[in-house]
């Protein structure tokens, strides 16, 4: 598939947003569902100003496909904060494209570990990707519902992610 990987512009929050709502929706979530998850899913104009955050977009002729948001927790580890490809492109290569640049993103920025929380749909996705399941965290829109947490080692080898202060290795 041919497509162009760049950084968000600022305008773009809009657009991002409607996409992370249709990108969560394909997974057959109810309405209800989906309004309790709205703002969370929402891009803060503020978050493509913030330097503490890096928004990327994966664009198919000339069209918004797929992003992905990272942000800094710490100097050595990133968080993915979000990736949504638009429905009709899931299963095209987008989101592994899209995961295989914030990986190098995180890595050429510093980082070590790269944490994600997904979505149970995702689950097979991020450990196709490296991730290895850490843990749970409950929903910050669904009050007792709880998302698995991978982690991804950056650093080439797992005992220097081992040796990292605050790091943990990939098991």
């Amino acid at each position: 598939m041919d497509i162009v990987i760049r950084n968000a512009r600022r305008n773009e929050a809009s657009e991002l947003s409607g996409l992370a709502m249709r990108s969560k929706a394909y997974w057959g979530y109810s309405r209800e569902f989906m309004d309790a998850c709205r703002e969370e899913l929402s891009v803060p104009q503020s978050h493509l100003e913030n330097n503490r955050f890096c928004y990327v977009v994966a664009e198919h002729h000339g069209v918004i496909a797929g992003y992905y948001a990272l942000e800094r927790l710490s100097a050595t580890e990133f968080e993915l904060e979000a990736l949504f490809v638009e429905p009709r492109h899931i299963g095209s290569g987008i989101g592994r494209a899209l995961i295989t640049h914030a990986k190098k993103r995180a890595e050429t920025a510093g980082g070590c570990t790269l944490v994600i929380q997904g979505d149970p749909n995702a689950e097979n996705f991020y450990r196709a990707a490296g991730g290895k399941l850490t843990g749970r965290r409950e929903s910050a829109s669904i009050p007792g519902r709880f998302l698995p947490i991978f982690k991804i080692c950056l650093a080439g080898d797992p005992v220097m992610c081992k040796m990292l202060p605050g790091r943990t290795p990939p098991r």
